[in-house]
């Protein structure tokens, strides 16, 4: 797949800018999505799984998994590692005016697989939505020049 070309210059700007200080730590792990076995051993050397954490997962479930029954079974894995008060954050393109987002997706050479609105708000299972909820990325600024509603949606819950 394409987008893990990326990865590498990720990868070497994150360990020449991502320093530890003494009033926290910051960590890059280098791994798949896919693995989340990996992730959360790696994860638990730097964060306390004791404490609220934030698992955000911005363009990664279409980028990285086609299959949605696997998706939700990775995020329900990781979000089951967090204790209640976590949050989860998740944008991804969904289904929508003539499929905008999966044909501009594929003009880039990029796989990316689309989802619908209810696959997408299936993976908040366990947690309450914060507003404005689910919902085209725009409308979480709705104050913002740039006001076009776009085939991507983002949202954030809170894990109960």
């Amino acid at each position: 797949m394409c987008i893990l070309g990326v990865v590498p210059l990720v990868l070497l700007h994150a360990r020449s800018l991502l320093t530890s200080t003494p009033e926290g730590a910051t960590a890059y792990i280098e791994a798949d999505v896919r693995e989340p076995e990996k992730i959360l051993a790696e994860a638990a050397n730097t964060l306390d799984f004791d404490r609220p954490i934030a698992l955000i997962m911005f363009g990664v479930l279409g980028a990285a998994i086609k299959d949605t029954d696997e998706a939700r079974g990775i995020v329900s894995r990781l979000l089951g590692s967090l204790v209640a008060g976590s949050y989860l954050a998740i944008n991804d393109s969904v289904h929508g005016d003539a499929d905008k987002a999966a044909d501009a997706i594929a003009e880039g050479g990029y796989e990316y697989t689309v989802r619908y609105f209810e696959e997408i708000a299936g993976f908040f299972e366990g947690t309450e939505l914060v507003d404005p909820g689910l919902v085209p990325n725009t409308l979480w600024r709705p104050d913002a020049a740039d006001t076009e509603i776009l085939p991507s949606h983002c949202g954030v819950g809170r894990k109960i």
